[in-house]
């Protein structure tokens, strides 16, 4: 135990009473009266360390310190997991009858606390009874669906066997590596257009033209172009800022507004704003006079050929270009359902413009999401089709960084890494500063046996992109595990846990790394999870379109599960 870390408390080992439920720290359970729940073992730690100092307030330090010694983890760990306990709890952050935030501070616990059966006359505390909870984990899966359909309206097409972020500031559990070699150059942070009015068409017109922004703008070698949306602190990703660009969008009638301003970020100082006033249809053409309008505004070597390829659209069709954006929320929901309804839409945008690779490439996505899933018999089937419509796109325009990325997708879904590995390396010489891809290459270094090769590649894509924590900490957090870095493989997977509980893969390897230190309780909370979220799961079928290829990490996962009954 290193100074300054405190002991564990003598609670753990004891039943409490703490307002209306009875605690039993040793099962991490709670109870009141026919109800029964079951909560993870850092939030039963969490409970215990507040209830053993009734009243008092509790830094965040010192709960870091208690719950989580010897590792190093963000602010972040903390408020899910008070998060958590209130969920359950049915706690209400604003009107608290459980714990309470003491801003800048910690938090204390103001229910009544007592050894378990013991009478609540004899405690001095005045308590105040929550509302009765609702199953907690009916609670989570909505809360889970809600932040899926939010965050799909502010995102691009990202990957398919993770799940939606839940949270979008970031968390450094290491200190992130170097960020990949660059031409030198400025760093643009593009921040997402407003729209004005709030008017679904105009939402996905402004989620339009900042996502084809950043495209476009990435096109060119002699800049870093940094999507704003992730980025919380303007320095938390480790790149210093040297300018912002910002708009907004308004729709009247058949008439487009769009504002758009060009600021240093190191003075905050205006130095470009205009107002671009077009015909509704005319949407592609200001878009093209826009890129590189502000590239020549910015300190950076652009050539001739550059100008053109940041000048390309991806459809000259409105409907098309419409349906798509629709198409990228339903897809980002990973669900069935909204699997199903972005095929249709990116079909429809297909339809209206033939040419539309983006479009054709999300298509790709959703029979790979099919096929990962298990959504459809014959699966394999839906992967044979995912890799003709992803070849289509891809031979359609070489020079979109996005096609390869989805090409490299099925083929890692295939298992072929090396042919995956290609498109990626074609996709950053395209995009320097694509997250996404550094994401990649990072899964396919572990499902091949290379974990360790795993952590640079994710540590550069947050950097680059530190608000899809739950995909990075997922990615680190499994070479970990394979790495026997116990510790680390925990940390990072309860990060990508708490920005999204309905993971199922993440479920998967918390329990395999709960086996494998014989922590039996929680392994068997994780059991149940899993079969929450997929009540006839087995190892064996979820392997079989599982993309690793390394034969001693499988065997290493399929004899942890086998000890849950998987």
């Amino acid at each position: 135990m290193t100074a300054g870390t405190e002991a564990p408390s003598a609670s753990l080992a004891k039943a409490l009473q703490i307002g209306d439920w009875t605690v039993e720290p040793e099962l991490n359970r709670l109870s009141r009266g026919d109800e029964a729940v079951r909560i993870e073992p850092k939030s039963m730690a969490v409970l215990v360390h507040l209830a053993d100092r009734p009243g008092e307030v509790v830094s965040r330090s010192a709960l870091l310190s208690a719950v989580w010694p010897d590792v190093i983890v963000g602010d972040d760990s903390l408020t899910q997991v008070v998060i958590k306990l209130r969920k359950v709890l049915q706690d209400a952050a604003d009107e608290p009858a459980y714990i309470q935030t003491i801003s800048k501070r910690g938090y204390r616990l103001i229910a009544v606390v007592r050894p378990a059966g013991e009478s609540q006359g004899r405690s001095a505390q005045a308590a105040r009874t929550p509302n009765a909870p609702k199953d907690r984990r009916a609670a989570w899966l909505s809360v889970a669906g809600l932040v899926a359909v939010l965050l799909a309206a502010m995102a691009g097409v990202r990957w398919v066997g993770g799940g939606p972020d839940a949270e979008t500031a970031p968390v450094s559990v290491q200190a992130p590596g170097p960020v990949p070699a660059r031409a030198d150059g400025p760093v643009v942070a593009i921040s997402a257009f407003e729209a004005m009015s709030g008017d679904q068409q105009e939402e996905l017109l402004a989620q339009g033209i900042t996502e084809d922004l950043l495209t476009d703008l990435s096109k060119v070698l002699g800049l870093w172009i940094v999507d704003a949306r992730t980025l919380g602190e303007p320095r938390a990703h480790g790149l210093p800022i040297d300018y912002g660009v910002a708009g907004s969008v308004q729709r009247t009638d058949q008439r487009l507004l769009v504002r758009v301003h060009l600021t240093d970020a190191r003075t905050g100082r205006l130095l470009w704003s205009e107002r671009f006033e077009r015909e509704k249809g005319d949407l592609f053409a200001m878009q093209e006079e826009l890129g590189p309008r502000i590239l020549r505004l910015l300190p950076a070597k652009v050539t001739e050929s550059e100008l053109r390829r940041v000048s390309q659209r991806h459809t000259r069709s409105l409907v098309a270009y419409e349906a798509f954006q629709r198409g990228q929320r339903a897809l980002l929901a990973r669900q069935k359902a909204e699997n199903d309804r972005a095929r249709a839409l990116f079909r429809q945008a297909i339809g209206f413009d033939p040419a539309f690779a983006r479009a054709l490439a999300a298509l790709a996505l959703t029979y790979a999401a099919d096929y990962r899933n298990q959504w459809v018999t014959p699966v394999d089937a839906a992967l044979d089709r995912a890799l003709e419509i992803a070849n289509t796109a891809n031979h359609i325009n070489l020079d979109i960084p996005e096609t390869h990325w989805v090409l490299a997708f099925v083929r890692m879904e295939r298992r072929e890494h090396d042919r995956a590995m290609r498109h990626l390396e074609t996709a950053i010489r395209l995009n320097p500063s694509y997250a996404d891809a550094y994401g990649l290459i990072g899964s396919i270094q572990t499902y091949r046996g290379r974990p360790a090769d795993t952590l640079g590649n994710v540590r550069t894509a947050m950097r680059l992109d530190p608000g899809s924590g739950n995909l990075h900490f997922m990615n680190l957090g499994r070479a970990y595990f394979f790495l026997g870095d116990v510790e680390q493989a925990r940390v990072n997977l309860e990060q990508a846990l708490a920005r999204n509980q309905a993971n199922l893969e993440v479920h998967v390897y918390l329990a395999a790394l709960h086996v494998t230190v014989g922590d039996n309780d929680a392994a068997a909370w994780e059991a149940e999870e899993i079969r929450s979220l997929r009540p006839a799961f087995s190892t064996r079928d979820w392997l079989r379109t599982y993309p690793m290829t390394d034969a001693a990490q499988k065997a290493k996962l399929v004899r942890a599960l086998g000890e849950l009954g998987f």
